[in-house]
Order: structure tokens, then C-alpha cells, then sequence
């Protein structure tokens, strides 16, 4: 499958859906069922108490009754005429009649409440006599206290006891899922004289726990239907941005650093896309910059070749001459020597600037940091400088507003490097001229009003074998700007140059970079 990802993610919903599914329509059925059963259980002992505080007053009500008409028929009041009438009959006894309804029976308490009982309402007296009401056909059902399993016994033992409890024990006796709630039936005194039983079928409840479980799965598959259709639109929308950031992945292994994923997400993936977007222009920069540094060294190459060839030639010439005698006039052999001797110290000199500058530009070549005043190194650089400029009578000038200005850094690097900018400005300075070195704040300035740099050629200054073609810059090696400029940048300075050609150039030293 192409989209693995994808599918993953698609099955990864679905089965936590439908756990969550079974879950929730087990857990549901589960606690419907237990609610609909603790519902009903509340009803039935509501109802049994009920019943049996009915029967209790009933039951009392007629015993009250009863007492007064005995107590009546003792005294011998009334003739037996009225005996009969009051319920006696010949013999002076209590008739039949007293005997139905308003004997002790509980079932004639039962038939005497009428509709105040049901077919689901048993009755234990304190005589273990279990009272039934007849069917609605007539019939009688016919059970017995002796007939109660087990289980139901320690029912009524339960509410002989004055609690109210429930079973589910009468199930088997009644041939079908039953629950039955018992409470006591008391008198006025508080004494027990037989329970209440009802009965309630669980097939109701049952089936209303089935119901309910219908609708929750039709609803639940309704859901869940929306629910795989929006996991299939999340996981399109999950894999399409990696899509994206796959191919543009593989543009880039082909090369192509200008390709970009633009996925703009406020979440990791897009995290993951902004970061491979800032992959791609670091490595078209790397390029870029490769690129520039394989032309510089193919540069470097073709400067040192021809640096190296024109002095190489000339001793090799003059060699070559005098070797074979072409030249025998002492003069012209002492001129030979001289343009040799020449020729060789510029080749040490472009050697030891090279191996200054390779040193310079290798961070792991470590310079002698120490404390200094850089006061005392511009000092020595203007001693040095007017003897470089003594030829040509050329003023050398410090200008600072302070005498001690403390710095770490190495002394023999910062005095090269302002000997290398001195000797450039006395270089270009005309005659009876001066150069000037302005130390104000974090700023040095080294100041000349020679032939100065033409604005083209001012950002190359500081590149390697970068050399102003002019006659006074014929003997330069195109290194001292570029080793001044890496010294420059290892004490934190940065260094720039403004020239107005003809007029005034500027070498500026910010002392600590912005």
C-alpha cells in the first residue's frame, strides 16, 4: 500500500473506536440495566411498605372493631335479637360473619383492600402461613410456605426482623427472572406480624435495557460512521504535508536546494517543515559559499603561480646567464647578483606572509592573549613607521585621548598589523606628507592623503593577492591587507577602509565589534 502511514493511522482510529465502541456499549447496557433494576427496587420498597403499613392499620382498625362488639355481647347488652344483629348468633358466640372480613386472616385484609393489592403481592404471617391473592379467573395459586426455596426463606427470616430486603431467589419458584422486595407488616405497637412479598418479572426490565442498547448502538454506528469518515479525512490531512516534505526531500538529494515544502502548520510537522525549509538554505548557502571557495582557491592558485612564476623566471634567467657566460662584465654580473637577491627576498617575504595568513585563518592556531595597554603598541608602531618614512620625509602623527587604554590581545600580531597599514600609508603618501593615527574612544583611525583606492576597488582591498595596479604596489604580495584584516578579527576588531582618491584614505579599527 502506498500511503502506509495512512493506513496505520486509519486502523489505528478504527480499532481504538471500536474498543471505545464496545466500551462504552458494554459499560452502558452494563449500568442501564443495574439503574433500571435499582429504579424499580426503590419502587417495590416503596410500594411494599406501602402495602404492609396498610395491612397493619387495616388489620388494626379491625381488631379495634371487633374488641367493641365482644366487649358489647359480654355485658349482655341488647336482646338476642339484637345479638344477631349486632353478629352474635344463638349460642351468644361471634357469628360467621365476624369471622370473614373482620377476622384476623390476612387474605380477607387483602380482599377487603381490593385494589390496594395485586397478583404480585404475597403475604407471611407469623405463623409461616403464606397468603396469596387469587387470580383474576378465580383460581388460587397453589403454593406453600413449604414450598418457598431456600433462598426465600432467608427472605422473610429477614423481614421477620423488621428489614426491608431484597432477592432475587423466587426466580425459579416462578419460572421466570424475578425481583422480589419484602417489608415487614407491623402493628400500632411496633410488633411484626408478617411480611409483605412482591414480585416484579425482570423481563421488563430487561427488555428496556435491550431497547436502550439498540438505540445507543444505532446512534453509536451512526457515529461511528462519521467518526471513520472524519479518520480517513484526519489521516489524508496528516500524511499529505509529509508527502510534501518527502519529495521535496528527494529534490534535494537530486541537488535542486531552491525547492521548498512551505508547510505551515502550528504543530511539530510543521516544526519538521520549517526546519527542512531552513535545511535548504543552509545547504544552497553551503553551495554558494563551496562554490566561492573553490573559485578562491582556483584564485589563490592562479595568484600564487603567478606571484611565484615572475621571480622564479628572473633568477632562473639570471642563472641561466651567467652560468653559461653570456654575461662577463663585472658590472653587469654584480646587477644580476643584486636582481637575484631581490627576487629571493621577495619570494621569502610572499612565503612567510602565506604562512602568516594560513596560521591567522586556522582557529586552532592560538594567538598570546595577554593584558596590554594599546597605547604602548601604537607608540612603537609611529617609531617604527618614521623610519619607513624618513626617505620621504613624511610626518607620522598619534593623536589619542588617552594613555592607557587596556586590551587583551598579542602584542607582536597588533603591531604587525599596524605596521602593515603604516607601511601601505607611507607607501602611497606623496612626499613631505603625513599619516596620521587618531585613537578616540573604541575608534583608531590610520589617515593618509596619497593616491588612495577607487571606490570599485575598496570591498577588495582585504581579499588575498588583492593588489592596486600602480607602480608604487609593483614589490607588494597582496598579503598584508588580508593578514592585517584576519588579525584584526581574532582581537574582535573589525576593520574597513573609506578612500577619496586623491584626497584621503582611511583605515578604521573598531576596537570591539557592535
Amino acid at each position: 500500500m502506498r500511503n502506509k502511514i495512512t493506513f496505520k493511522l486509519f486502523l489505528s482510529f478504527a480499532v481504538a473506536l471500536l474498543i471505545f465502541s464496545l466500551v462504552v456499549g458494554s459499560g452502558f447496557a452494563y449500568l442501564f440495566r443495574e439503574h433500571t433494576i435499582n429504579i424499580k427496587k426503590q419502587d417495590l420498597e416503596e410500594r411494599a411498605v406501602k402495602i404492609a403499613q396498610a395491612l397493619g392499620d387495616s388489620r388494626d382498625q379491625m381488631m379495634a372493631w371487633q374488641e367493641k362488639e365482644n366487649s358489647a355481647i359480654q355485658k349482655g347488652e341488647g336482646t338476642q335479637k339484637q345479638g344477631r344483629q349486632m353478629g352474635m348468633g344463638p349460642d351468644g358466640k361471634p357469628s360467621a360473619r365476624l369471622q370473614g372480613p373482620m377476622g384476623l386472616g390476612f387474605n380477607s385484609v387483602l380482599r377487603f383492600l381490593g385494589s390496594a393489592a395485586a397478583e404480585d403481592v404475597w403475604i407471611v404471617d407469623a405463623d409461616q402461613n403464606l397468603e396469596m391473592p387469587s387470580h383474576r379467573d378465580g383460581k388460587k395459586p397453589a403454593f406453600m410456605y413449604k414450598d418457598l426455596p431456600p433462598d426465600a426463606e432467608k427472605v422473610v427470616r429477614k423481614v421477620m426482623h423488621g428489614e426491608i430486603t431484597t432477592s432475587s431467589g423466587f426466580s425459579n419458584m416462578l419460572e421466570v427472572p424475578t425481583l422480589t422486595v419484602g417489608a415487614p407488616i407491623k402493628d400500632k405497637d411496633g410488633e411484626i406480624l408478617g411480611a409483605v412479598l412482591i414480585h416484579a418479572p425482570l423481563s421488563g426490565m430487561d427488555m428496556a435495557a435491550k431497547q436502550a442498547t439498540r438505540i445507543l448502538l444505532m446512534c453509536g454506528g451512526i457515529a461511528l460512521l462519521a467518526a471513520f469518515l472524519i479518520a480517513v479525512y484526519s489521516s489524508w490531512r496528516f500524511t499529505k504535508p509529509l508527502k510534501t516534505m518527502q519529495q521535496t526531500a528527494e529534490r534535494m538529494t537530486e541537488g535542486d536546494y531552491t525547492v521548498r515544502c512551505d508547510v505551515r502548520q502550528n504543530d511539530e510537522i510543521g516544526e519538521l517543515g520549517t526546519a527542512l525549509d531552513s535545511l535548504g538554505e543552509r545547504l544552497l548557502i553551503a553551495r554558494k559559499e563551496s562554490a566561492q571557495l573553490d573559485q578562491m582557491r582556483k584564485d589563490f592558485i592562479a595568484n600564487i603561480s603567478h606571484e611565484l612564476r615572475t621571480p622564479v623566471t628572473v633568477i632562473r634567467g639570471s642563472l641561466e646567464a651567467l652560468n653559461e657566460k653570456v654575461v662577463t662584465v663585472p658590472e653587469k654580473v654584480e646587477e644580476y647578483y643584486r636582481q637575484m637577491l631581490s627576487e629571493t627576498i621577495f619570494l621569502q617575504r610572499l612565503i612567510n606572509d602565506l604562512l602568516d595568513l594560513s596560521r591567522l585563518q586556522n582557529l586552532t592556531f592560538k594567538i598570546e592573549m595577554t593584558k596590554l595597554n594599546l597605547y604602548d603598541v601604537l607608540l612603537e608602531a609611529v617609531h617604527s613607521s618614521q623610519r619607513l618614512g624618513k626617505d620621504k620625509n613624511i610626518d607620522i602623527v598619534l593623536e589619542t585621548d588617552t594613555k592607557w587604554y587596556p586590551i587583551d590581545g598579542d602584542y607582536g600580531r597588533l603591531r604587525q598589523m599596524l605596521m602593515i597599514f603604516m607601511d601601505n600609508a607611507v607607501k602611497f603618501s606623496p612626499n613631505n606628507g603625513q599619516v596620521k593615527l587618531v585613537l578616540q574612544g573604541k575608534r583608531l583611525e590610520i589617515i593618509d592623503h596619497g593616491i588612495g583606492v577607487a571606490a570599485e576597488m575598496v570591498p577588495h582591498v582585504f581579499e588575498r593577492f588583492y593588489k592596486t595596479r600602480v607602480e608604487k604596489n609593483k614589490s607588494g604580495t597582496g598579503l598584508g591587507l588580508a593578514i592585517a584584516k584576519e588579525i584584526a578579527e581574532r582581537h574582535g576588531m573589525e576593520v574597513t577602509m573609506e578612500s577619496q582618491p586623491g584626497i584621503e584614505t582611511k583605515i578604521i579599527l573598531l576596537l570591539e565589534k557592535k
